[in-house]
């Protein structure tokens, strides 16, 4: 069964077995992590999460009060990293877990640099190697994956971090899948549910893992049992591999996972540069390089907007956002935004809301925005849309004074084949925190040269 598969994977990974480069990307996305992290914990979804906890609990800010913060203020900004096959972001689940408990003086769980290391990597692969086995049926039948293999890869980091053994990591892992949630409707309909799928995660993921730890049973039928997880959020992919009498055969599903764990899949993980829904962002990068082509003048002379891109990206089809959260899923005020304004930094769009984005009296940028949002046409092209999910392309077309610009995107920027550089990371970092002290982070570069206690001292954690 694959939670055996999982459990046998990751209670043998050892330091040992890591790649340098495994190691390094995941020294880059714990830097991508706490620039987002910290900035998150500032959001008005955060700062209501945090202001909840407190009239529920006082001070008493344990290990899964403390994970479930950590969730909804990595993933508020949307700008956390994620993997394209699996179709969510572990970033924002693995580390929340191990900073609620590597920094929790109560549990004393003594952690080394190496265990660390351990419970990044078998976060990262076992979240991304699931993701991939149940997508697209799981997001198709309106689940979305952070929230729901979430679960499992926060139980992941929790089990491996307290050292279960074989029994009970599988047991973590059967109570996982039966809390795991979150609906893709909490995201498209602008609401902060969005985040609070990360932060029932770790908080699911860490209870899961102590309930087990103290022989709360789980099972490890509950992914790919008659009743289990496959069946219940991914029916087609069930479906698909019953007989004909409708008996479930399950031996090509635990065939994949094989072929994907062990895989060191944190190296495809990529990173966001924009704050926006990721399936953005490709149209975003198309409209920048049209931009370079078209003076500010010129904007106002555009008649049309064409944008041709994949079926998933065709239904960010928001022209009338009504606040933040239904703003980073727009893919026509993405665009808009991306050619009237300067830059598309997360203070950058504070200040167009401020200004009255989604206002009916606004002053001249604002409604320049608008105006270009309202001659964009947004279409699901048949073509595109066979490339994904390898690539995730747009293609952005603008007509203006009888002349015509073109440009398509395959690969965004901040994916493998288009990589933000770690000097990019380290910008994004600094205009995420400007008050945070940058010499800090260089820590993270030599992690293995210091306790993590030490490590997480020197970062404020």
């Amino acid at each position: 069964m694959i939670i055996n598969q999982l459990s046998e994977y990751l209670i043998h990974l050892r330091y040992g077995d890591i790649p340098k480069e495994a190691i390094e990307k995941a020294k880059l996305c714990f830097i991508d992590y706490l620039a987002v992290y910290l900035r998150g914990l500032e959001t008005e979804n955060a700062q209501i999460a945090i202001k909840t906890i407190y009239e529920l609990y006082g001070n008493d800010f344990n290990s899964l009060n403390k994970g479930f913060i950590n969730g909804i203020a990595s993933h508020g900004l949307d700008l956390d990293d994620g993997h394209r096959f699996a179709q969510l972001h572990p970033g924002s689940v693995v580390f929340s877990t191990i900073l609620a408990l590597a920094t929790d003086k109560n549990l004393d769980l003594d952690i080394t640099v190496e265990e660390f290391f351990e419970a990044v990597i078998a976060g990262y692969e076992v979240a991304i190697a699931l993701g991939m086995l149940v997508n697209p049926d799981h997001r198709n039948q309106g689940f979305h994956s952070t929230g729901t293999v979430g679960a499992f890869a926060s139980g992941v980091v929790a089990s491996k971090l307290l050292k279960l053994d074989l029994e009970k990591t599988e047991h973590c892992l059967g109570l996982c899948a039966t809390q795991s949630s979150g609906l893709l409707e909490a995201d498209h309909a602008g609401t902060m549910g969005k985040s609070l799928h990360v932060g029932n995660a770790v908080y699911n993921g860490i209870l899961s893992a102590f309930l087990a730890k103290n022989g709360f049973t789980g099972g490890e039928s509950l992914i790919d049992g008659n009743e289990g997880f496959i069946k219940a959020m991914a029916s087609d992919l069930y479906d698909r591999h019953c007989d004909e009498k409708g008996n479930f055969y399950d031996g090509k599903l635990v065939e994949f996972i094989d072929m994907n764990l062990n895989r060191f899949h944190i190296c495809n993980v990529y990173l966001k540069k924009y704050p926006f829904c990721r399936h953005i962002h490709s149209a975003i990068d198309s409209t920048l390089a049209l931009k370079e082509e078209l003076n500010n003048l010129e904007l106002y002379d555009i008649d049309s907007i064409d944008i041709e891109t994949y079926k998933i990206a065709s239904e960010h089809d928001n022209f009338n956002p009504k606040n933040l959260q239904d703003l980073k899923q727009s893919l026509p005020y993405a665009v808009a935004i991306s050619l009237v304004c300067d830059d598309l930094s997360l203070d950058s769009i504070d200040e167009l809301i401020d200004k009255g984005l989604f206002d009916e009296e606004s002053d001249d940028e604002i409604k320049k925005i608008k105006d270009i949002a309202k001659v964009m046409k947004i279409d699901n092209n048949d073509e595109l849309n066979q490339l994904t999910p390898e690539k995730r392309p747009s293609k952005v077309i603008i007509k203006y004074k009888g002349k015509t610009l073109e440009n398509t995107t395959y690969y965004p920027l901040g994916e493998v084949e288009n990589p933000l550089s770690d000097e990019g990371i380290l910008e994004k970092f600094r205009l995420l925190n400007p008050k945070f002290n940058m010499n800090k982070l260089q820590i993270i570069k030599h992690m293995e040269d210091y306790p993590i206690n030490e490590v997480f001292n020197e970062l404020g954690l």
